[in-house]
């Protein structure tokens, strides 16, 4: 068995400004080398769980261990061991990536990663000396994940690592990530691009309203209920009168992502394609017995609709600065 690089055991974390838990008993482990992705729409509970998992908050009760120790208690044992994602306000607005790079590898010692390599690993080079400032969005975020792997970190948290980089940007870095994992680093992720997720990730744990709807590998998520057709079209279209074709419910499940409550069958796949060619339509993905990552994810948090968000309390300072 692995490692367990990471272990958080019934975690409720509470504020004084709501009435309900934002975290409530919420329990999962990261083995060592793996990539776990913590999913969940807004309000879900997520960012209270990572800054704990961090050593930013302070439980309301349960336990948090990273590497065997408290994130809170143990922070001065554990931040040498660990990478956190910088937030802009923890930047040094008016210094260039590569000396930032330098910078933030000098208090790592001979443990850092050569600073020079891993501005071209993050692909920054053409900006070396371009102030954070002055960085776009993509940039600010590949700068970020530099500084958070600069000391080869056992452990390390990537909160929206891929949010405002181009395609080509997010596949660069889902190498890095793998690279993470292959020097056995456990990688938790959160992200609100599904295909990532799923791409990456060899444990997934959904969120919504404060608990855990949803746990397992991304093939264990995508096979549950999964005997059912789904097919992807041009939003509005009616599904009602489909329906009434296929003798079965048609639903909407987000803009031009369609759910038949029907087996796959021959029939209704004959049915379908020919009801859509009828009204001039084309599918663009069809999906019979098995689900996307996405699929799943819309179908347990529809229902809950987190109302508060996560956001809405009170970051702590510390939260904007490097571990």
């Amino acid at each position: 068995m692995l490692d367990v690089s990471l272990e958080v055991t019934n975690l409720v974390m509470r504020y004084p400004s709501r009435q309900e838990p934002a975290v409530n008993g919420v329990s999962f482990h990261a083995n060592r080398g793996t990539v776990l992705a913590l999913l969940g729409p807004n309000g879900a509970g997520k960012t209270s769980t990572v800054e704990a998992m961090e050593g930013y908050r302070t439980p309301t009760s349960g336990t948090i261990r990273v590497l065997g120790l408290d994130p809170k208690a143990d922070a001065a044992k554990l931040a040498p061991q660990i990478g956190v994602m910088l937030q802009q306000n923890g930047a040094y607005l008016a210094m260039g990536p590569r000396k930032m790079l330098h910078l933030f590898a000098a208090y790592y010692g001979a443990a850092a990663r050569n600073a020079d390599d891993t501005l071209e690993l993050v692909g920054l080079s053409h900006v070396a000396k371009t102030p954070w400032r002055r960085l776009s969005g993509g940039e600010q975020q590949r700068l970020s994940l530099g500084l958070a792997i600069i000391g080869r970190p056992t452990v390390a948290f990537l909160d929206e690592p891929t949010a405002g980089m181009d395609p080509s940007a997010r596949q660069v870095l889902w190498g890095l990530i793998h690279s993470l994992k292959d020097e056995g680093a456990t990688v938790i992720l959160t992200t609100h691009y599904l295909e990532e997720a799923e791409r990456l990730a060899d444990q997934v744990v959904i969120l919504d309203n404060g608990v855990i709807v949803g746990q397992g590998t991304p093939d264990e998520l995508r096979r549950t209920d999964s005997g059912d057709l789904r097919f992807s079209a041009q939003p509005g279209i009616n599904a009602e009168e489909l329906g009434l074709a296929l003798g079965a419910v048609v639903t909407e499940s987000s803009p031009g992502e369609y759910h038949v409550a029907t087996e796959p069958t021959p029939r209704a796949i004959a049915t379908l394609t020919s009801w859509m060619a009828d009204q001039n339509l084309t599918i663009g993905d069809l999906r019979g017995g098995r689900q996307r990552l996405e699929d799943v994810f819309l179908k347990l948090t529809q229902d809950g609709g987190s109302s508060a968000n996560d956001a809405e309390v009170a970051r702590p300072t510390s939260r904007r600065r490097q571990r």
